[in-house]
């Protein structure tokens, strides 16, 4: 029997899968391949949902965003190994691809700026392309934070933390993908890149002047 068909919760073909990558554990919580932890703890913090653990190798919310039903997910199989949580998710949930958001970091946008796609290639993202090769479809959401590119070592980059300076701009930036999530949720998808797909730098810094 598979792991995913065993005692399976009933059927909610409304449930959203909205998962947020990142790596496990104390040391990692403030580094920027966490930008996809943080955002979706942002979303549970707002929204009053708990994480617990669970046999799929994640940490899960369940409850509500808006009305819609929702189950918010951080995979403990660290960045490189995201699809085995992800494709348990899916499997035991039986989540609809069209129903699945992933939030992740990405070196190729500059901190600050946000993007949506529909579907498409992992772009480099290590996260991305273990859930892609795991559910062997590309075709699902995934909203991606920039957090620029170093000029040197990429994985101490991403596993380090961000700058004072964007520490400082941080938590804006955590509202402001926590409300792109909310808004792909709530709209139309296209409404929702339409809103949100750019540099939010230059509005965050006008907030704190």
């Amino acid at each position: 029997m598979p792991f995913w068909s065993h005692r399976a919760p009933p059927l909610d073909d409304s449930l959203r899968l909205i998962v947020g990558l990142g790596n496990p554990g104390r040391e990692y919580a403030q580094t920027r391949h966490n930008a996809g932890f943080m955002t979706v703890e942002r979303l549970a913090s707002r929204y009053g949902l708990a994480f617990k653990g669970s046999k799929q190798r994640a940490d899960v919310a369940r409850g509500k965003i808006d009305t819609i039903p929702v189950l918010l997910a951080q995979p403990l199989t660290f960045m490189n190994e995201s699809g085995n949580a992800v494709s348990r998710l899916v499997h035991y949930y039986r989540i609809d691809l069209d129903h699945l958001l992933v939030v992740c970091d990405d070196m190729d946008l500059p901190f600050g700026r946000l993007r949506f796609r529909s579907d498409g290639s992992a772009g480099g993202q290590r996260g991305l392309d273990s859930i892609i090769r795991s559910l062997g479809s590309n075709e699902f959401a995934r909203l991606r934070i920039g957090v620029g590119r170093p000029a040197r070592s990429a994985v101490g980059h991403v596993l380090g933390r961000f700058s004072r300076e964007q520490e400082a701009f941080l938590p804006q930036l955590l509202d402001v993908a926590s409300d792109a999530v909310v808004a792909f949720l709530t709209r139309d998808a296209q409404e929702a890149m339409n809103l949100f797909n750019r540099d939010w730098t230059a509005e965050l810094l006008g907030e704190r002047t």
